[in-house]
């Protein structure tokens, strides 16, 4: 059984706390273009300082050699607006100096700890008795008297940080990780019929998913749109014209046979666009697929398959959206994503995935969701019925 804050005592105790606070930067590279996985963490991160915690924090930004591969001092400087708390930074994350910072800390304040990706062990994944053993977890486990896994986002991976934690002391799950928990866990016990929209451009991720929750019956119909669902229509035999069809191809690669296949295995049950929008000239056109092809490419969904899809929300018990229905970022393509989404209110328990799905809705403004995911990957694993390796090592700390 997995516990949670209730369950710590955490007056004048040590507390290690990973969080996921990957975030966007700004274009000089010297700060946060958005902190909404910031103010994600802050109910956690409040609640252990208003009790007496001494609180390091635990989290890791972008990846070797990636653009978004820096340091946790904006993140520091930008928690310490947001926390009642006084935040500090250390550029270490387990060596002496770093430990010492540790035991110094004082009740109700909160350390940040360098960028955990910068030593090369969390780069790579382990079993958690292996983890237990690595170098970071070690060293930090002698001046850590408990661990909080706050993580969602990357409850995915198995990295040090992530399982290590919960082989050397008594573990926690934080309140982001106990909300996704909740929302997410025991999908195929939801209420149905359950219906999952698979859009965005993730074209050979999307059909595996379409294809493990037809097979497994967590759900009962899927709805396809954007770039997957023009490679559903391409599977089916529909040319949208070259553009659309060169991209479909690029990026569904080996994965259309597998397309076909799930239309020929579950016809009913698969639900393709019915039409399509184009820019021609400053115009945003509205094409039925029955007049395809085109030659412009197709950069949203249009309102028959709104409007179709809408009636399909109206009678489901649960609704798992993941990936938008266009180009949401231009206006005039953005009204796809927002009619799907907002009718996906409808059903009797509504879900956001996560990672970009999230990014779409917080940029449109939109709202009435039984429960928004932080975690890309992470919430996909659980919506897919998959376990996670971090909420794994928690039921058995």
């Amino acid at each position: 059984m997995i516990r949670t804050l209730d369950d710590l005592d955490a007056e004048g105790t040590a507390v290690g706390v990973r969080v996921d606070i990957n975030s966007p930067l700004s274009e000089s590279g010297d700060g946060l273009a958005d902190d909404a996985r910031l103010r994600a963490h802050v109910g956690t991160l409040s609640e252990l300082t208003e009790r007496g915690a001494r609180v390091a924090l635990l989290a890791h930004q972008g990846r070797p050699a990636g653009d978004a591969f820096s340091s946790l001092a904006a993140h520091a400087e930008r928690l310490d607006d947001l926390l009642s708390a006084p935040v500090e930074y250390v550029d270490a994350t387990f060596c002496s100096d770093a430990r010492r910072r540790v035991e110094a800390l004082e009740a109700g304040s909160v350390l940040v700890l360098e960028n955990t990706r910068f030593y090369s062990e969390e780069n790579m994944s382990f079993d958690p008795a292996d983890a237990a053993e690595t170098h970071l977890v070690v060293n930090l486990s002698s001046v850590f008297d408990a661990f909080v896994n706050d993580a969602f986002a990357a409850a995915h991976r198995s990295q040090p940080s992530i399982v290590g934690f919960a082989e050397q002391l008594p573990s926690f799950a934080g309140r982001v990780m106990e909300r996704e928990l909740e929302g997410l866990g025991n999908i195929g016990e939801r209420a149905s019929p359950r219906v999952y929209v698979l859009g965005g451009a993730k074209v050979d991720d999307s059909i595996e998913i379409a294809e493990t929750v037809l097979e497994s019956g967590l759900a009962d119909t899927v709805l396809t749109a954007g770039v997957v669902g023009n490679t559903f229509l391409h599977a089916s035999g529909v040319s949208l014209g070259s553009e659309s069809d060169s991209v479909v191809e690029s990026r569904a690669r080996d994965r259309l046979g597998l397309a076909e296949s799930l239309l020929e295995r579950y016809p009913d049950r698969i639900r393709m666009p019915n039409d399509i929008a184009i820019e021609r000239g400053d115009e945003r056109i509205e094409v039925a697929v029955e007049e395809l092809p085109v030659d412009e490419p197709a950069l949203d969904v249009g309102q028959r398959t709104i409007d179709a899809y809408a009636d399909v929300f109206e009678t489901a018990g649960t609704a798992i959206l993941n990936g938008p229905a266009g180009v949401f970022e231009e206006e005039r393509f953005a009204v796809g994503t927002r009619g799907l989404f907002q009718a996906a209110t409808a059903a009797g328990f509504s879900i956001v995935g996560g990672g970009d799905t999230a990014a779409a809705i917080r940029r449109l403004g939109l709202s009435g969701f039984d429960h928004v995911s932080t975690g890309g990957g992470a919430a996909l694993a659980m919506l897919t019925g998959e376990p996670l390796p971090a909420v794994s090592a928690l039921d058995s700390a």
